[in-house]
């Protein structure tokens, strides 16, 4: 059972990311999400999708970043347009059998090893 995140980067306020989770050696999951967790603060849930499509997203990124879903490639993605620096954090992609999806990180019991995502000018 993996996730493997990738696509971080530095990007410049107001550009954009394309994150992608590739999930490999399990099977179904109720809820797939990406949380962030930035220096000196708690991890937090940024978006999560459920096993029909349904979609959730914190406040802070409502209307900005985009949740998705390729079933057939096993792949998670995050869009993130808009950028600001308060974004800034180690994105990470989670799997949890709980449904419906839950905003806790404890909560999801699959992670990724994370992708760091820096907006500075």
């Amino acid at each position: 059972v993996q996730l493997v995140e990738s696509g971080g980067g530095l990007v410049q306020p107001g550009g954009s990311l394309r994150l992608s989770c590739a999930a490999s050696g399990y099977t179904s999951d109720k809820c797939m999400g990406w949380f962030r967790q930035a220096a000196g603060k708690e991890r937090e849930r940024v978006a999560s999708i459920d096993d029909s499509g349904s979609t959730s997203y914190a406040h802070s990124v409502k209307g900005r970043f985009t949740i998705s879903k390729d079933n057939a490639a096993n792949t998670l993605y995050l869009q993130m347009s808009s950028l600001k620096p308060e974004d800034t954090a180690m994105y990470y992609c989670a799997a949890s059998r709980f449904w419906p999806c839950l905003a806790k990180p404890d909560d999801y019991d699959i992670w990724g090893q994370g992708t760091q995502v820096t907006v500075s000018s």
